[in-house]
């Protein structure tokens, strides 16, 4: 049975259409990625995604949605805000708990964010922003990691700590990727995306970089 059944699906952004008659598949543990231009419907695709099962996805959209005045600790605590009380959440914000400190630690450790563990968001680098809000995906503990180029600013050697880790704690992954050597090396479906719709869904085993060029041509 699949995890995602889109037929024939229109999407719009902003009251512009720009998905149209989309019919994909996607079934449970699968590692796919998206590629093609940005302004195709990358990032459109992964809104209607999560919008089918947001109970069951972690998600690091484009913008990454942290709260720039607090710590990555409460950022990344901000991933399991709903399993617990109002009341604890609260405390917990004014004086993390240790059971949640030593939790997130975990977490940043594989990371290399534990020295930014209370340092404000605002303060960080863009790629230790990207670095937070996977680490607060990873804290969520879903099955479904959906993340819109989640490892854009990072150096290469990073993208790939952080896409082993994403790949390992999930079992279905939909990354919409900028690097399309990445793109294949970790995900074993390719879905191109080109003037609204899908061009191309291939295993990724079937495809070499140079295949993906004409994806990115005007």
């Amino acid at each position: 049975m699949a995890l995602f059944d889109l037929s024939e699906v229109q999407a719009a952004y902003n009251g512009t259409r720009v998905l149209q008659n989309i019919t994909l598949s996607i079934k449970a543990g699968e590692r796919i990625a998206l590629v093609g231009r940005s302004g195709t419907g990358k990032s459109t695709l992964l809104r209607l995604l999560h919008s089918r099962k947001k109970e069951d996805i972690a998600l690091v959209p484009q913008d990454l949605g942290l709260v720039k005045a607090l710590s990555v600790f409460h950022n990344v605590y901000m991933g399991r805000l709903n399993r617990n009380s109002s009341w604890y959440n609260v405390v917990n914000l004014i004086r993390p708990f240790r059971s949640e400190t030593k939790a997130v630690h975990a977490i940043l450790e594989k990371l290399r964010l534990t020295d930014k563990m209370f340092v404000p968001v605002g303060e960080l680098s863009g790629g230790q922003q990207q670095r937070t809000a996977v680490a607060r995906a990873l804290y969520q503990g879903r099955s479904v990691f959906l993340g819109d180029e989640p490892v854009s600013a990072v150096d290469v050697l990073q993208a790939r700590t952080v896409l082993k880790l994403i790949i390992e704690n999930h079992e279905t992954t939909v990354l919409a990727m900028h690097d399309v050597e990445l793109a294949i090396q970790f995900s074993d479906r390719i879905i191109g995306i080109s003037g609204g719709g899908i061009v191309l869904d291939k295993p990724s085993a079937r495809i070499k970089p140079g295949d993906l060029d004409a994806l990115y041509k005007h």
